[in-house]
């Protein structure tokens, strides 16, 4: 990785929460902060031991008690020499720590700096920095144990895995480039296609665990639309297990957008009930109705899927569907939901159902459903997993980012290139330089190549003290 320029400030920011709390941590990270200690609790400190003392001002008056521990660098969380003052939780308490730090010649840290300087000293890479947050803003256990699998390296290791095999090919079809005397063709050897193959299958399997690790931690998002008084609000009910949207028998109750946040077996389900769908000429005089359609069709366009309720008891030919279909985003598949089941005969619920089966597209599916009952409700669950290729998150799963993704494809597509032109241009050149291709985009997933701009977007999502 080429090496930046790495800061020489001492930094200083309160590492836990905002707000009150039994216990605040202020945290110090740079050239200055053994000094700060000594003056600010008026001792030498040892090493990596927790020491009660009191904190002072710069006339001499305690500013709180509590203990202090020092990391001499490079055995620390940044990689610098780091203070950590353990007081009371106060923000008062904990502002005057943090201004007595910047007199003494610290500066206040920006967001995700401590995590930075840990990158940039290569005490972690950038996949495990990733991790930090990810594990910060866990939204369910899976998610929190995923991200400790990418933060203790896992990840890392399956995208080191991949470049090591990219170098070793490269190294392959390169001495083929430079020794064309050679008798021996490098390039007509079967090794060298079975590696490439085997190559792409770890690709894909690195590819599921990845794709796995974004559902895992950005979620899904769908939208409940369909007909005023389909049961929409009430299958947002259902998802949800308790009461997030009124549910009455009057068509247009819900004219804005609801959001209700859940899990399905640790994958988040961002869920958004929408109002009722119909033509303009039928609220041309309701402005508000209006604008709720609106904002239904403008959520609909953004989410990962569409789950269309249809009131089975009084629309058993699928008419919403048809006159809906061509105003839906062409490129979000929907999933049509045959609501209240409970109310009709099998039979019709079974002509339906073959009705949206020759209606529907290959990506897109039909499931018959009671929000009320709860009746077809775990088939649905499992459809929605089953929709972004999630399984319960096990032992394996690890925590990724779009990011990650797209680079995984990148030197993905860079792979297959390399195989064809292996196989059909028999260039080994251009063979060569897409694994060169592949190669850098991987190193982008852990930060050894890197560009500053992504650093800057990265960390400065991150919390400042972390």
């Amino acid at each position: 990785m080429e090496k930046l320029f790495l800061p020489t400030e001492t930094i200083v920011a309160v590492a836990t929460a905002p707000g009150r709390g039994g216990v605040g941590v202020v945290r110090i990270s740079g050239e200055a902060a053994q000094r700060i200690a000594e003056v600010t609790c008026a001792r030498v400190l040892a090493p990596r031991v927790a020491t009660l003392a009191q904190f002072r001002d710069a006339a001499g008056e305690v500013i709180d008690e509590g203990l202090v521990v020092w990391f001499p660098g490079p055995h620390s969380y940044t990689g610098e020499d780091v203070l950590e003052l353990q007081g009371h939780g106060g923000p008062v308490v904990l502002e005057a720590l943090v201004s007595r730090a910047v007199e003494l010649g610290a500066r206040r840290a920006n967001p995700g700096e401590f995590t930075l300087r840990a990158f940039l000293n290569e005490k972690l890479d950038l996949v495990q920095a990733e991790a930090i947050a990810d594990l910060i803003d866990a939204g369910s256990l899976a998610a929190a144990r995923a991200a400790v699998r990418s933060l203790q390296g896992e990840f890392s290791a399956q995208v080191h895995g991949l470049t090591e095999a990219l170098i070793e090919l490269r190294t392959w079809i390169e001495a083929a480039i430079d020794f064309p005397e050679e008798e021996i063709d490098f390039l007509a050897d079967r090794a060298l296609a079975s590696r490439l193959t085997a190559l792409r299958e770890r690709f894909v399997s690195v590819l599921r665990s990845a794709e796995q690790g974004r559902v895992l931690r950005d979620g899904m998002t769908v939208v409940i639309a369909g007909r005023p008084n389909a049961g929409k609000s009430s299958l947002l009910n259902a998802l949800a297990g308790h009461d997030a949207a009124i549910v009455t028998p009057l068509a247009g109750t819900t004219r804005d957008v609801l959001r209700e946040r859940i899990a399905i077996d640790g994958m988040p389900l961002h869920v958004i009930d929408t109002a009722g769908l119909r033509s303009v000429k039928d609220i041309a005089a309701d402005v508000v109705e209006a604008e709720g359609i609106r904002r239904a069709r403008a959520e609909m366009a953004r989410a990962d899927r569409i789950l269309f309720v249809i009131d089975t008891s009084t629309d058993p030919e699928l008419l919403a569907w048809q006159e809906e279909r061509a105003n839906l985003p062409a490129d979000v598949a929907a999933t049509l939901l045959f609501n209240k089941i409970d109310a009709v005969a099998p039979a019709q619920v079974a002509q339906s159902m073959v009705l949206a089966k020759a209606m529907i597209r290959a990506d897109e599916a039909a499931l018959a459903i009671s929000a009320r009952t709860g009746a077809g409700m775990e088939a649905l669950r499992s459809h929605l997993k089953s929709c972004v290729g999630y399984e319960t998150a096990g032992a394996g799963t690890i925590s990724a980012r779009a990011r990650h993704l797209d680079a995984l494809r990148r030197a993905e597509t860079h792979t297959e290139e390399a195989v064809r032109q292996l196989v059909v241009a028999r260039a080994g050149e251009l063979v060569a330089e897409e694994l060169r291709c592949a190669q850098q985009a991987l190193n982008e997933i852990t930060g050894e190549f890197h560009a500053d701009d992504l650093l800057g977007r990265i960390f400065g999502s991150f919390c400042i003290g972390k």
